[in-house]
Protein backbone atom coordinates (compact mmCIF):
# COMPACT_ATOMS: atom_id res chain seq x y z
CA UNK A 1 0.00 0.00 0.00
CA UNK A 2 1.67 3.25 -0.95
CA UNK A 3 1.48 6.20 1.46
CA UNK A 4 0.19 9.51 -0.31
CA UNK A 5 0.76 12.47 1.63
CA UNK A 6 -1.18 15.59 0.79
CA UNK A 7 -0.34 19.19 1.73
CA UNK A 8 -2.82 21.65 2.34
CA UNK A 9 -2.22 25.34 3.17
CA UNK A 10 -5.05 27.45 1.89
CA UNK A 11 -8.71 27.40 1.63
CA UNK A 12 -7.66 27.19 -2.06
CA UNK A 13 -5.95 24.37 -1.36
CA UNK A 14 -8.32 22.61 -0.28
CA UNK A 15 -10.97 23.38 -2.34
CA UNK A 16 -8.45 22.18 -5.15
CA UNK A 17 -7.99 18.71 -3.87
CA UNK A 18 -11.01 17.78 -1.83
CA UNK A 19 -12.42 15.17 -4.46
CA UNK A 20 -8.34 13.43 -4.81
CA UNK A 21 -8.84 12.99 -0.62
CA UNK A 22 -11.69 11.46 -0.70
CA UNK A 23 -10.43 9.40 -3.80
CA UNK A 24 -7.79 8.50 -2.28
CA UNK A 25 -9.15 7.75 1.27
CA UNK A 26 -11.47 5.32 -0.27
CA UNK A 27 -8.95 3.62 -2.20
CA UNK A 28 -7.74 -0.23 -1.03
CA UNK A 29 -3.98 0.38 -2.43
CA UNK A 30 -3.58 4.33 -0.77
CA UNK A 31 -3.34 5.09 2.36
CA UNK A 32 -4.06 9.17 2.82
CA UNK A 33 -2.02 11.06 5.18
CA UNK A 34 -2.54 15.15 5.46
CA UNK A 35 -0.51 17.48 6.73
CA UNK A 36 -2.71 20.77 7.16
CA UNK A 37 0.07 24.44 7.79
CA UNK A 38 0.26 27.92 6.77
CA UNK A 39 -3.55 29.73 6.48
CA UNK A 40 -5.28 26.87 6.39
CA UNK A 41 -4.63 26.23 10.62
CA UNK A 42 -5.35 30.18 11.27
CA UNK A 43 -8.21 31.76 12.51
CA UNK A 44 -8.08 34.97 10.98
CA UNK A 45 -8.23 32.84 7.56
CA UNK A 46 -11.38 30.83 8.69
CA UNK A 47 -9.17 27.75 9.96
CA UNK A 48 -9.70 25.67 6.93
CA UNK A 49 -7.76 22.77 9.39
CA UNK A 50 -11.64 22.23 11.05
CA UNK A 51 -13.75 22.24 7.31
CA UNK A 52 -11.58 19.58 6.64
CA UNK A 53 -12.34 17.27 9.69
CA UNK A 54 -15.98 18.08 9.31
CA UNK A 55 -15.71 16.62 6.23
CA UNK A 56 -14.73 13.83 7.48
CA UNK A 57 -11.07 13.62 6.72
CA UNK A 58 -8.18 13.22 9.54
CA UNK A 59 -5.50 15.36 9.69
CA UNK A 60 -2.28 13.71 10.53
CA UNK A 61 -0.37 16.83 11.35
CA UNK A 62 -0.87 20.31 11.45
CA UNK A 63 2.62 22.51 10.94
CA UNK A 64 2.47 26.14 12.00
CA UNK A 65 4.58 28.14 9.42
CA UNK A 66 3.23 31.45 8.38
CA UNK A 67 4.71 34.25 9.44
CA UNK A 68 2.51 36.97 8.77
CA UNK A 69 3.14 40.97 8.22
CA UNK A 70 2.49 40.46 4.61
CA UNK A 71 5.56 41.34 3.09
CA UNK A 72 7.47 39.25 0.45
CA UNK A 73 9.97 38.77 2.66
CA UNK A 74 7.58 36.79 4.99
CA UNK A 75 6.92 34.66 2.38
CA UNK A 76 9.94 32.88 2.34
CA UNK A 77 10.47 33.36 5.59
CA UNK A 78 7.29 31.09 5.49
CA UNK A 79 8.61 28.48 3.11
CA UNK A 80 12.21 28.34 5.41
CA UNK A 81 10.25 27.53 8.67
CA UNK A 82 7.84 25.05 6.59
CA UNK A 83 10.69 22.98 5.24
CA UNK A 84 12.28 22.80 8.68
CA UNK A 85 8.92 21.33 10.08
CA UNK A 86 7.96 19.22 6.62
CA UNK A 87 11.09 17.40 6.64
CA UNK A 88 11.04 15.86 10.27
CA UNK A 89 7.33 14.67 9.58
CA UNK A 90 8.23 13.24 6.31
CA UNK A 91 11.45 11.36 7.53
CA UNK A 92 8.78 9.89 10.36
CA UNK A 93 6.21 8.40 7.80
CA UNK A 94 8.56 7.90 5.03
CA UNK A 95 5.72 8.66 2.74
CA UNK A 96 5.55 7.03 -1.15
CA UNK A 97 4.20 10.17 -2.49
CA UNK A 98 4.28 13.69 -1.96
CA UNK A 99 1.30 15.52 -3.65
CA UNK A 100 0.92 19.44 -3.70
CA UNK A 101 -1.83 21.69 -5.44
CA UNK A 102 -1.40 24.81 -7.67
CA UNK A 103 1.16 27.36 -7.30
CA UNK A 104 0.98 29.30 -3.85
CA UNK A 105 4.40 30.40 -2.65
CA UNK A 106 4.07 28.03 0.73
CA UNK A 107 3.68 24.70 -1.63
CA UNK A 108 7.27 25.39 -2.06
CA UNK A 109 8.11 23.62 1.29
CA UNK A 110 6.89 20.48 1.10
CA UNK A 111 8.15 20.18 -2.82
CA UNK A 112 12.01 21.32 -2.01
CA UNK A 113 11.79 18.38 1.19
CA UNK A 114 10.31 15.47 -0.72
CA UNK A 115 12.94 16.56 -3.78
CA UNK A 116 16.12 16.36 -1.39
CA UNK A 117 14.34 13.39 0.58
CA UNK A 118 13.93 11.17 -2.83
CA UNK A 119 10.23 11.07 -2.51
CA UNK A 120 8.05 10.95 -5.51
CA UNK A 121 6.32 14.20 -6.31
CA UNK A 122 3.16 14.62 -7.98
CA UNK A 123 1.37 18.14 -8.32
CA UNK A 124 -2.09 19.38 -9.75
CA UNK A 125 -2.25 22.30 -11.64
CA UNK A 126 0.81 22.65 -13.10
CA UNK A 127 1.81 24.16 -16.66
CA UNK A 128 -0.82 27.11 -16.82
CA UNK A 129 0.41 30.79 -16.98
CA UNK A 130 -1.40 33.59 -14.86
CA UNK A 131 1.72 35.94 -14.57
CA UNK A 132 3.04 36.99 -11.17
CA UNK A 133 5.35 35.00 -8.80
CA UNK A 134 2.43 31.92 -8.90
CA UNK A 135 3.85 31.37 -12.57
CA UNK A 136 7.31 31.52 -11.13
CA UNK A 137 6.46 28.93 -8.07
CA UNK A 138 4.10 26.94 -10.77
CA UNK A 139 7.25 26.02 -13.52
CA UNK A 140 9.22 25.48 -10.40
CA UNK A 141 7.44 22.92 -9.36
CA UNK A 142 6.54 21.32 -12.76
CA UNK A 143 10.24 20.86 -12.63
CA UNK A 144 10.58 19.27 -9.24
CA UNK A 145 7.45 16.94 -9.90
CA UNK A 146 7.18 13.38 -10.91
CA UNK A 147 4.02 13.33 -11.57
CA UNK A 148 2.05 15.83 -13.42
CA UNK A 149 -2.08 15.90 -13.36
CA UNK A 150 -2.70 19.27 -15.08
CA UNK A 151 -6.43 20.70 -15.44
CA UNK A 152 -6.73 21.53 -19.02
CA UNK A 153 -5.25 20.82 -22.68
CA UNK A 154 -3.39 23.74 -22.95
CA UNK A 155 -1.77 23.47 -19.51
CA UNK A 156 -0.85 19.76 -20.73
CA UNK A 157 0.69 20.48 -23.79
CA UNK A 158 2.73 23.40 -22.09
CA UNK A 159 4.42 20.22 -19.23
CA UNK A 160 4.98 18.21 -22.23
CA UNK A 161 6.59 21.36 -23.95
CA UNK A 162 8.68 21.43 -20.89
CA UNK A 163 10.32 18.01 -21.55
CA UNK A 164 8.28 16.24 -18.86
CA UNK A 165 8.01 12.42 -19.85
CA UNK A 166 4.36 11.58 -21.53
CA UNK A 167 3.92 8.64 -20.02
CA UNK A 168 3.78 10.64 -16.33
CA UNK A 169 1.36 13.61 -17.27
CA UNK A 170 -1.98 12.88 -17.28
CA UNK A 171 -5.12 15.58 -18.55
CA UNK A 172 -7.69 14.60 -15.95
CA UNK A 173 -9.28 18.14 -15.77
CA UNK A 174 -9.17 20.11 -12.80
CA UNK A 175 -10.32 18.27 -9.32
CA UNK A 176 -12.32 21.55 -8.34
CA UNK A 177 -14.35 20.56 -11.25
CA UNK A 178 -15.80 17.60 -9.47
CA UNK A 179 -16.78 19.64 -6.02
CA UNK A 180 -18.59 21.83 -8.74
CA UNK A 181 -20.36 19.19 -10.56
CA UNK A 182 -21.66 17.58 -7.70
CA UNK A 183 -22.69 20.63 -5.88
CA UNK A 184 -24.86 21.77 -9.26
CA UNK A 185 -26.60 18.28 -9.87
CA UNK A 186 -27.32 18.07 -6.21
CA UNK A 187 -29.38 21.36 -6.78
CA UNK A 188 -28.43 22.53 -3.11
CA UNK A 189 -29.24 26.09 -2.09
CA UNK A 190 -28.56 28.05 0.51
CA UNK A 191 -31.11 30.78 1.97
CA UNK A 192 -30.36 33.84 3.36
CA UNK A 193 -31.35 32.66 6.91
CA UNK A 194 -28.92 29.75 6.93
CA UNK A 195 -26.30 31.87 5.45
CA UNK A 196 -25.76 35.50 7.16
CA UNK A 197 -26.17 34.25 10.56
CA UNK A 198 -21.86 34.14 10.25
CA UNK A 199 -19.65 37.09 8.65
CA UNK A 200 -20.54 40.83 8.99
CA UNK A 201 -22.68 42.75 7.75
CA UNK A 202 -26.47 43.33 6.15
CA UNK A 203 -28.84 40.16 6.28
CA UNK A 204 -29.39 40.05 2.15
CA UNK A 205 -31.83 38.66 0.35
CA UNK A 206 -30.05 35.84 -2.45
CA UNK A 207 -33.48 36.02 -4.68
CA UNK A 208 -32.66 39.44 -5.83
CA UNK A 209 -29.63 40.85 -7.91
CA UNK A 210 -26.35 40.10 -5.81
CA UNK A 211 -22.55 40.43 -6.81
CA UNK A 212 -19.99 38.23 -5.37
CA UNK A 213 -16.37 40.01 -5.05
CA UNK A 214 -13.06 37.58 -4.63
CA UNK A 215 -9.82 39.50 -4.57
CA UNK A 216 -6.53 39.14 -3.80
CA UNK A 217 -3.11 40.67 -3.36
CA UNK A 218 -0.65 40.55 -6.35
CA UNK A 219 2.11 39.43 -4.95
CA UNK A 220 4.19 41.35 -7.32
CA UNK A 221 1.92 44.39 -6.95
CA UNK A 222 1.56 44.05 -3.19
CA UNK A 223 2.04 48.04 -2.62
CA UNK A 224 -0.64 48.81 -4.95
CA UNK A 225 -3.05 46.27 -3.24
CA UNK A 226 -5.53 48.90 -0.81
CA UNK A 227 -5.92 51.38 -4.21
CA UNK A 228 -6.59 48.07 -6.14
CA UNK A 229 -9.06 46.93 -3.69
CA UNK A 230 -10.85 50.33 -3.34
CA UNK A 231 -11.42 50.82 -7.23
CA UNK A 232 -13.35 47.25 -6.88
CA UNK A 233 -15.27 48.32 -4.48
CA UNK A 234 -16.17 51.83 -5.57
CA UNK A 235 -17.25 50.40 -8.97
CA UNK A 236 -19.52 47.39 -7.34
CA UNK A 237 -21.17 50.14 -4.69
CA UNK A 238 -21.89 52.07 -8.00
CA UNK A 239 -24.42 49.34 -9.07
CA UNK A 240 -26.72 49.71 -6.26
CA UNK A 241 -26.98 46.04 -5.84
CA UNK A 242 -26.35 43.65 -3.16
CA UNK A 243 -22.65 42.32 -2.51
CA UNK A 244 -21.31 39.67 -0.94
CA UNK A 245 -17.55 40.30 -0.37
CA UNK A 246 -14.71 37.54 0.60
CA UNK A 247 -11.83 38.61 2.78
CA UNK A 248 -8.08 37.79 0.95
CA UNK A 249 -6.02 34.83 0.89
CA UNK A 250 -2.65 35.37 3.47
CA UNK A 251 -0.22 36.59 0.32
CA UNK A 252 1.83 39.70 0.68
CA UNK A 253 -0.31 42.37 0.73
CA UNK A 254 -3.51 41.05 1.86
CA UNK A 255 -2.95 43.61 4.80
CA UNK A 256 -4.04 46.46 2.63
CA UNK A 257 -6.84 44.58 1.20
CA UNK A 258 -8.55 43.66 4.27
CA UNK A 259 -7.47 47.86 5.25
CA UNK A 260 -9.72 48.66 2.16
CA UNK A 261 -12.23 46.18 3.30
CA UNK A 262 -12.78 47.69 6.68
CA UNK A 263 -12.26 51.48 5.61
CA UNK A 264 -14.85 50.69 2.72
CA UNK A 265 -17.19 49.79 5.59
CA UNK A 266 -16.18 52.71 7.94
CA UNK A 267 -17.10 54.93 5.38
CA UNK A 268 -19.59 53.74 3.38
CA UNK A 269 -23.43 52.90 3.21
CA UNK A 270 -22.72 49.25 3.53
CA UNK A 271 -26.23 48.06 3.98
CA UNK A 272 -26.86 45.83 0.86
CA UNK A 273 -23.23 44.09 1.67
CA UNK A 274 -22.27 41.25 3.77
CA UNK A 275 -18.06 40.32 4.11
CA UNK A 276 -17.50 36.73 5.11
CA UNK A 277 -13.74 35.63 5.94
CA UNK A 278 -14.16 32.01 4.52
CA UNK A 279 -16.90 29.92 3.38
CA UNK A 280 -17.19 26.39 2.42
CA UNK A 281 -16.92 25.15 -1.38
CA UNK A 282 -20.27 23.84 -1.43
CA UNK A 283 -21.52 27.63 0.03
CA UNK A 284 -18.88 29.33 -2.24
CA UNK A 285 -20.03 27.02 -5.43
CA UNK A 286 -23.92 27.54 -4.74
CA UNK A 287 -23.30 31.55 -4.50
CA UNK A 288 -21.39 31.23 -8.13
CA UNK A 289 -24.12 29.71 -9.30
CA UNK A 290 -26.94 32.27 -8.26
CA UNK A 291 -24.85 35.53 -8.71
CA UNK A 292 -25.52 38.28 -11.10
CA UNK A 293 -21.22 38.69 -11.71
CA UNK A 294 -18.37 37.68 -9.63
CA UNK A 295 -15.83 40.30 -9.54
CA UNK A 296 -11.81 40.43 -8.25
CA UNK A 297 -8.93 38.28 -9.47
CA UNK A 298 -10.23 34.72 -8.48
CA UNK A 299 -9.05 31.79 -10.46
CA UNK A 300 -12.40 30.19 -9.84
CA UNK A 301 -13.92 33.14 -12.05
CA UNK A 302 -11.96 30.85 -14.85
CA UNK A 303 -12.31 27.64 -13.99
CA UNK A 304 -15.53 27.00 -11.98
CA UNK A 305 -16.97 30.16 -13.90
CA UNK A 306 -16.26 28.46 -17.10
CA UNK A 307 -17.97 25.13 -15.88
CA UNK A 308 -20.97 27.37 -14.00
CA UNK A 309 -21.44 29.93 -16.90
CA UNK A 310 -20.91 32.71 -14.19
CA UNK A 311 -20.45 36.27 -15.55
CA UNK A 312 -17.12 37.10 -14.81
CA UNK A 313 -15.57 40.62 -14.25
CA UNK A 314 -12.02 39.59 -13.91
CA UNK A 315 -9.36 42.65 -12.54
CA UNK A 316 -5.85 42.88 -12.96
CA UNK A 317 -2.99 40.87 -13.86
CA UNK A 318 -3.58 37.81 -11.10
CA UNK A 319 -4.64 35.98 -14.19
CA UNK A 320 -3.18 36.67 -17.06
CA UNK A 321 -2.62 34.87 -20.19
CA UNK A 322 -4.18 32.03 -17.94
CA UNK A 323 -6.74 30.15 -20.42
CA UNK A 324 -10.43 31.84 -19.93
CA UNK A 325 -13.93 30.91 -21.15
CA UNK A 326 -16.14 33.63 -23.12
CA UNK A 327 -17.35 34.46 -19.64
CA UNK A 328 -14.43 36.27 -18.48
CA UNK A 329 -14.26 39.90 -19.36
CA UNK A 330 -10.67 41.24 -18.12
CA UNK A 331 -10.06 45.04 -17.11
CA UNK A 332 -7.39 47.29 -15.46
CA UNK A 333 -8.02 48.14 -11.62
CA UNK A 334 -10.06 51.31 -12.75
CA UNK A 335 -13.87 51.97 -11.21
CA UNK A 336 -15.11 52.93 -14.07
CA UNK A 337 -13.49 50.07 -16.39
CA UNK A 338 -14.62 47.29 -13.39
CA UNK A 339 -18.20 49.29 -13.37
CA UNK A 340 -18.99 49.26 -17.11
CA UNK A 341 -17.45 45.69 -16.94
CA UNK A 342 -20.29 44.56 -14.65
CA UNK A 343 -23.27 46.29 -16.29
CA UNK A 344 -22.17 44.34 -19.66
CA UNK A 345 -21.89 40.74 -17.60
CA UNK A 346 -25.41 41.99 -16.07
CA UNK A 347 -27.28 42.47 -19.46
CA UNK A 348 -25.74 39.46 -20.86
CA UNK A 349 -26.65 36.77 -18.11
CA UNK A 350 -25.66 33.44 -17.69
CA UNK A 351 -22.97 32.03 -20.25
CA UNK A 352 -23.14 27.97 -21.29
CA UNK A 353 -21.36 25.68 -19.40
CA UNK A 354 -17.71 25.03 -20.95
CA UNK A 355 -15.48 21.90 -19.85
CA UNK A 356 -12.14 23.55 -20.40
CA UNK A 357 -11.03 22.64 -17.17
CA UNK A 358 -12.54 19.02 -16.55
CA UNK A 359 -15.51 17.20 -17.07
CA UNK A 360 -16.04 16.48 -12.99
CA UNK A 361 -13.84 13.04 -12.87
CA UNK A 362 -10.46 14.16 -12.06
CA UNK A 363 -10.14 13.04 -8.33
CA UNK A 364 -11.20 9.47 -8.82
CA UNK A 365 -9.01 9.28 -11.97
CA UNK A 366 -5.92 10.71 -10.15
CA UNK A 367 -6.51 8.59 -7.17
CA UNK A 368 -6.40 5.38 -9.67
CA UNK A 369 -3.28 7.04 -11.70
CA UNK A 370 -1.71 7.26 -8.06
CA UNK A 371 -2.11 3.70 -7.08
CA UNK A 372 -1.43 2.03 -10.56
CA UNK A 373 1.93 3.77 -11.78
CA UNK A 374 5.80 2.80 -11.04
CA UNK A 375 8.57 4.86 -10.53
CA UNK A 376 11.29 2.80 -9.33
CA UNK A 377 13.48 5.88 -9.09
CA UNK A 378 12.80 9.61 -8.02
CA UNK A 379 15.50 10.18 -10.08
CA UNK A 380 13.94 12.46 -13.33
CA UNK A 381 14.40 11.15 -16.91
CA UNK A 382 13.97 14.69 -18.83
CA UNK A 383 13.01 14.98 -22.85
CA UNK A 384 14.67 17.56 -23.66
Amino acid sequence: MKTVSVFIGSRAHYSSIKSVLAAIKQHPELNLHIVAGSSAILDKYGRVVDLIRSDGFYVNNEVNMLIEGGCPSNMARTVALGIIQLSTIYDSISPDIVLVVGDRYEIMAPVLCASYMNIVLAHTMGGEVSGTIDESIRHAVTKFAHLHFPASPDACQRILRLGENPQHVFAFGCPRIDLVKEIIHSKTRFTSDSLFGYGVGSHLNLQDPFLLVSQHPVTTECEQALEQMNATLEATFRTGLQVIVLWPNSDAGSDYVSKSIRNFRETQDTGKYHFFKNLSIEIYVSLMHQTSCLIGNSSSGIREGAFIGTPVVNVGSRQSNRQAGENVLTVDHDPEAIYSAINTQLQHGRYPSNPLYGDGTAGLQIANALANISIPTPQKLINY
